[in-house]
């Protein structure tokens, strides 16, 4: 087995374990015990845990965008943006632990604020970024600091799903789709033209 095969195999349980306990669950221990390795193994292939937990991060954000990419197809720019924060809802829906770590937690070597989101720093800021530019230039959107713009837009959208995470809605999945939706629509309009 080569060592990117075993990387592979380490990061998959370390993730597996992230998704279904949370980050506090996974250890170097458990994860080679999942993967039937001695501790120590582990250790050839990530330096340390916070090593482990930055590769399931990345992770995390590549699985965003696959999401993304998927609600974000096709419609106008409006639409399309729309789509970016519904497809970061159903992320955090359906990880709901990787969320979590990755977009709500403190942890070594995150993106901050302004630096760590303009290009090409974030993936899946940059998206919304592009999306924003888009829109100010057919004048749908009136002219503003795009990164700014693009951060108001997600931590509305990251208010609202953290809230909805720690149980402040008492809204079933659906119901809170369709609440998320119109409320990110009226941030929208707010930047409207």
């Amino acid at each position: 087995m080569t060592q990117s095969n075993t990387s592979e195999r380490i990061a998959d349980a370390a993730l597996s374990i992230l998704e279904n306990e949370g980050a506090g669950a996974v250890s170097m221990r458990r994860v080679a015990d999942a993967v039937g390795l001695s501790a120590m193994a582990i250790y050839r292939h990530f330096p340390n845990r916070e090593a482990l937990l930055k590769s399931i991060s990345d992770r995390g954000f590549l699985q965003l965008l696959d999401y993304w990419s998927e609600y974000t197809r096709d419609g106008d720019v409006e639409a399309r943006l729309l789509g970016t924060q519904q497809a970061y809802l159903e992320y955090a829906l359906a990880h709901p632990h990787v969320f979590d770590y990755v977009f709500a937690e403190t942890r070594k070597g995150m993106r901050r604020f302004p630096e760590g989101f303009r290009a090409p720093g974030s993936p899946t800021f940059n998206l919304m970024i592009e999306l924003l530019r888009e829109g100010m230039g057919e004048g749908l959107f009136r002219k503003d600091d795009v990164l700014e713009a693009a951060m108001t837009v997600w931590a509305h959208s990251h208010g609202l799903v953290t809230l909805y995470r720690a149980g402040r809605f008492s809204y079933e999945p659906d119901e809170f789709r369709v609440f998320y939706r119109r409320s990110l629509q009226r941030v929208l309009d707010g930047l409207k033209s």
